[in-house]
């Protein structure tokens, strides 16, 4: 197996990967659909909604943050997340790019 070299390819290529790649576990999305429905929260409300160890949550949130998915807010001595719209703007640029030019083709 080769070594990635991720100096061959786009910042947006680099992006879509790290982002496609924090989506990739089913307890990321179930986290990201929660705070969708919530709008905000803080860890505990998540340990209480998905059958998941606070730690394990709490290294599933690392991963979304780190990829810009999600961002957080210090509250007393909670953080408080929430969806980071920037990001999903992002996505929906790059799909919506991949939905209309698929559209678009003639294929086999």
């Amino acid at each position: 197996m080769g070594a990635t070299r991720t100096d061959h390819f786009t910042d947006q290529q680099n992006k879509i990967a790290i982002i496609a790649k924090a989506l990739g576990h089913p307890a990321r999305i179930a986290i990201i659909e929660y705070l969708l429905k919530v709008n905000a929260c803080i860890c505990s409300d998540i340990v209480d909604e998905l059958p998941l160890a606070q730690p394990t949550i709490s290294q599933h949130l690392k991963e979304l943050k780190n990829a810009g998915l999600i961002k957080g807010s210090i509250e007393g001595t909670s953080i408080c997340y929430c969806i980071n719209e920037e990001t999903f703007s992002l996505l929906k640029e790059y799909f919506a790019n991949i939905i209309s030019t698929v559209a678009n083709q003639k294929c086999c």
